[in-house]
């Protein structure tokens, strides 16, 4: 137990321990903002998908107009949360 009261000791448990510390931060935060971005990518994949039914004529004009007009709300309102949080 002495070996714990060293000043050299326990300055290199700390910063280990703020090592650990800061990797966990690090891994939360990426992991918040991936989660983010999947669900930005799925709204414009949406879009991409229901563009694509349209050119293939399984959408009228108007049913287009209307889905990309809720779809691009979307995109807007996630949009402007994630430049209101960072």
């Amino acid at each position: 137990m002495e070996k714990f009261a060293e000043p050299l000791t326990q300055a290199a448990l700390l910063f280990a321990a703020m090592f650990v510390l800061t990797a966990l931060g690090i891994t939360l935060v990426r992991r918040y903002r991936d989660r983010e971005a999947d669900d930005m990518s799925d709204t414009s994949n949406t879009l991409s998908k229901f563009r694509e039914l349209h050119a293939e004529g399984g959408l009228s004009d108007e049913e287009f107009r209307t889905i990309k007009t809720k779809l691009a709300n979307e995109l807007k309102a996630e949009l402007n949360d994630n430049s209101s949080t960072g």
